[in-house]
């Protein structure tokens, strides 16, 4: 209730604790409280974040890395009295803020966020958080993996997490990174053998018994609708059943399945045994989400596997139906389940491992073989055995809620690892990004191949971006990229990239066509980046990608050499012929010096917006006449938004000939000049500041030029005459540089000189 002025003067002497809770007061008073944050920032964290000038909310970006600092221990909470206040609950008050959180090394913060004083802080988190981070993980013990399961099920299973990122971890622990893996699909298991508890949580409990429920409810109403009435089964030995639908006999099935993993009372382990064989040998339905699903296969004929049971199990399992039959109230059927349950059990016990027997070995072997649509059989490679992991079957597992984004950035995955989330992925329908860097892949792509091509025949498969790279590439790019998208025709963006080609010959899987082959069918494909390992660009491969690819509006070409002459004006026809709607074209470290006529052709098209010449050697061996129509022919075109040349070798001269782009007869629509890694000094850019404020002046300031990129050029050599450039700039556009130290280029300069 103070007055605007009061608390103006008042709030840059709050506590964190208090800050926090004037902010609606600020808000109502018209105040920004973003200076204040900002200078919390600087004073407490000590460090200039990245990327700060796109930083919107500095109270949000605080607070968020405020509640990492101080779960790691690298913040003492006692080192700013801001910070020292009896109210304040470091973790607890911050964690509604934090949407991104990494963990690292031993996971000391997944031991910290699932201890029982932290519950709260975990239930923020369970709504606040999208991103999950891992970074520099190292080999866990048991209890640490304990209590990663327990928070990667609360905030991925029961929570709000979309997106998993992994990164730098050279030496993966098999059991950890599967297990990660595992969860961020949405499978989880209950009982000793995953989540070393021995009961499942209790928002499981809730789901179920609402689901169980609910399917009670459902076969009661179904059961008056048909003029019946159910009832005990001792109760109907006079009168036969009358037979049912199909349909209708898997809806009762499945709901007895569901009503079993909530009955009340303990179980013998005869029952826990059978149950646990029964949903690992009926497949999931994968279109459940949310919860643990009711394993049961829409295909599977519960009416005959009934009438086999009544016939071979009645006798054996009477006894223990009956007291069954007593712990489960009036609305299910004891016989049916009972029955259902082990006739599944012991008629596919031949192809289920017995849990106390089975080496770790076998455990792999179970996952990749017996997992739902097991998709990696056809490679050599992913027949290989490797290393045991301990990892349990897809098919005793639950469902449950997955992330939408994997990404995995240098985690080297062996061929058994590979086999694991080739068998993860056929399922995946929720995942729509896929990010694999650096994962020393090598032959093992064929493995991740026939995953995605498994889940590409789900029909509610959401996946819409990919992308690939790696060190050597164990294939050609263009006939990696042809094999994905024939499976992925509704791929929104995809990228290959790799540094080096594998020399040795490929093993292609027996039996299987070249991808080089596969028909592209059309494609809703918006974006295409390629980095080729020094590959000869052949136009005749592209342009079926291209041809099928009619919405494409970004595409990037990296580390090409061009075999001859006319494959890049081929090229070029290609994409006015079948990209009318390109937007975005960008080149990178290709010698395009010989190819000014084409450079130019592309600077005057009337559709494409971006344009990237990235260390292409445009002036290499150009002359002046060169320069001046790259000048004239961007001053005639009003469509061209954005031109990057860093890397080109501008120089100083060169420099201030760009700035006529804006004179007062152009009618250039140019927001956005890259010349980043161009040689220029501190007075080549004064030169172009005070060329360009001419222009501005005589156009009566009327300019659109917004936004100017200088990195890594030369402006240490005279930071007087760089700092009054800068100066003049930004009273013009926005420029972005950095602090870069041009003795690193000194070879370079040698060279422009």
């Amino acid at each position: 209730a103070l007055p605007g002025h009061l608390l103006r003067g008042l709030l840059p002497l709050l506590t964190v604790f208090r800050l926090e809770r004037a902010e609606g007061a600020a808000r109502r008073a018209g105040l920004s409280t973003q200076p204040i944050w900002r200078k919390l920032w600087d004073d407490v964290m000590k460090t200039r974040p990245p990327n700060s000038e796109n930083i919107t909310c500095w109270r949000k970006k605080f607070l968020e890395t405020f509640f990492s600092n101080v779960l790691h221990g690298v913040l003492d909470v006692s080192s700013d009295w801001r910070l020292n206040d009896h109210h304040f609950s470091p973790l607890l008050h911050s964690s509604p803020h934090v949407s991104q959180l990494t963990l690292c090394n031993m996971l000391q913060g997944a031991v910290e966020l699932t201890a029982e004083h932290n519950q709260k802080v975990l239930e923020n988190l369970a709504v606040s958080l999208r991103i999950l981070k891992f970074q520099h993980l190292l080999s866990s013990d048991q209890s640490i993996r304990r209590s990663l399961v327990l928070l990667l099920h609360r905030l991925i299973h029961h929570g709000s997490v979309s997106q998993v990122s992994m990164y730098s971890w050279p030496v993966p622990d098999t059991v950890l990174l599967v297990l990660i893996l595992s969860m961020s699909a949405g499978f989880w298991r209950s009982g000793n053998a995953l989540t070393y508890q021995s009961s499942p949580c209790g928002l499981c409990r809730e789901k179920d018994k609402a689901q169980s429920q609910e399917s009670a409810q459902e076969r009661v109403e179904r059961g008056h609708c048909d003029g019946r009435e159910w009832s005990d089964g001792e109760n109907q030995k006079g009168s036969p059943r009358a037979p049912e639908e199909p349909d209708a006999e898997v809806n009762r099935c499945r709901a007895d399945v569901c009503l079993n993993s909530v009955l009340s009372g303990p179980r013998s382990p005869l029952q826990n045994q059978a149950c646990e064989e029964a949903s690992s040998k009926v497949p999931c339905d994968t279109s459940i989400q949310g919860g643990s699903s009711c394993c049961i296969s829409d295909q599977l004929s519960c009416h005959s596997v009934l009438r086999k049971t009544r016939r071979r199990l009645k006798s054996a399992v009477g006894k223990k139906r009956r007291c069954l039959r007593r712990s489960r109230g009036p609305y299910a059927d004891p016989e049916d389940l009972y029955d259902f349950v082990f006739t599944v059990a012991r008629e596919d016990n031949s192809g289920l491992l017995d849990k106390n027997s089975t080496t770790e070995g076998e455990n792999a072997e179970n996952w990749t073989s017996s997992s739902p649509g097991s998709p990696c059989t056809g490679h050599a490679v992913c027949k290989k055995r490797g290393g045991s992991a301990g990892i349990f079957s897809l098919k005793a597992a639950h469902r449950f809620r997955s992330v939408s984004t994997l990404e995995l950035f240098s985690i080297p995955l062996t061929g058994e690892t590979c086999r694991t989330l080739s068998n993860l992925l056929s399922s995946w329908v929720s995942l729509e990004n896929l990010v694999l860097s650096y994962n020393g892949l090598d032959a093992n792509i064929f493995c991740i191949l026939s995953g995605l091509r498994a889940l590409s025949r789900h029909s509610d498969c959401h996946l819409r971006v990919v992308r690939v790279s790696d060190v050597f590439s164990h294939m050609p790019c263009m006939e990696l990229v042809r094999c994905i998208l024939s499976a992925f025709p509704r791929l929104h963006t995809l990228s290959v990239s790799f540094d080096l080609k594998n020399q040795l010959e490929v093993n292609r899987p027996e039996g299987n066509p070249s991808c080089s082959q596969a028909e592209i069918p059309e494609s809703c494909l918006e974006q295409l980046e390629i980095r080729f390992p020094r590959e000869p660009l052949h136009t005749a491969f592209l342009v079926p990608v291209l041809k099928a690819s009619k919405s494409l509006q970004q595409l990037s070409l990296d580390s090409a050499t061009l075999p001859c002459s006319q494959e890049f004006g081929l090229l070029l026809e290609a994409l006015k012929e079948c990209n009318p709607n390109l937007k975005k074209l960008s080149f990178h470290d290709m010698n395009l010096a010989e190819h000014q006529k084409e450079v130019l052709l592309l600077l005057q098209d009337p559709v494409l917006q971006e344009i990237t010449f990235s260390f292409c050697r445009l002036f290499e061996s150009s002359t002046t006449e060169f320069l001046s129509e790259i000048i004239n022919t961007v001053k005639r075109n009003s469509s061209l938004k954005s031109l990057k040349l860093p890397g080109n070798r501008l120089g100083n001269h060169r420099l201030v000939a760009l700035a006529d782009i804006f004179s007062e007869d152009s009618s250039s629509s140019l927001c956005q000049l890259d010349v980043s890694s161009n040689c220029i000094k501190p007075d080549g850019l004064l030169e172009f500041t005070k060329k360009l404020e001419g222009h501005i002046q005589q156009r009566g300031g009327q300019i659109q030029f917004t936004h100017l990129r200088l990195f890594q050029n030369w402006l240490d050599q005279d930071a007087e005459t760089a700092q009054e450039a800068l100066r003049r700039l930004k009273a013009v556009c926005s420029v972005v540089n950095d602090s870069w130290d041009s003795s690193q280029a000194f070879a370079d300069y040698i060279s422009v000189m």
